[in-house]
């Protein structure tokens, strides 16, 4: 069984509280989500457009968001207009409190990598 390295998805879910907390500061369609994801760099372009419906649908399932149908915004045609939920709100506070923990971790990783790294000399290390 071979392992696949790390990557910018390797942190998976990460784009459901993402788009709570963009939720959190407004009601939004969509497309505003996605380009929101893009200039708060919470991902990089081209971002999956699918995979953000997808989890827009499964937090609506969940009662984490609702949304309605906007008829009378803008020209065009009509689109759904998503917005938190007070339950959104408390799986948002959860998710932060669990990735302040995790940025805790990932920052003593990233540390004693640094030390290792410095003090070794073998083929495993660099300098």
């Amino acid at each position: 069984m071979g392992m696949r390295g790390p990557g910018p998805l390797a942190i998976t879910r990460f784009l459901q509280p993402c788009l709570l907390l963009l939720l959190h500061q407004g009601a939004a369609h969509g497309y505003s989500l996605i380009e929101g994801l893009v200039s708060h760099r919470y991902a990089e372009e081209p971002v999956d457009s699918g995979a953000v419906y997808r989890y827009l649908r499964e937090m609506e399932f969940h009662g984490l968001v609702v949304s309605q149908w906007d008829t009378e915004g803008a020209a065009g045609p009509a689109r759904r207009i998503y917005r938190i939920t007070p339950e959104g709100d408390r799986i948002l506070a959860l998710w932060m409190s669990d990735l302040r923990e995790t940025g805790g971790l990932v920052q003593r990783l990233l540390a004693d990598y640094v030390r290792h790294m410095e003090k070794g000399d073998d083929e495993h290390h660099s300098g």
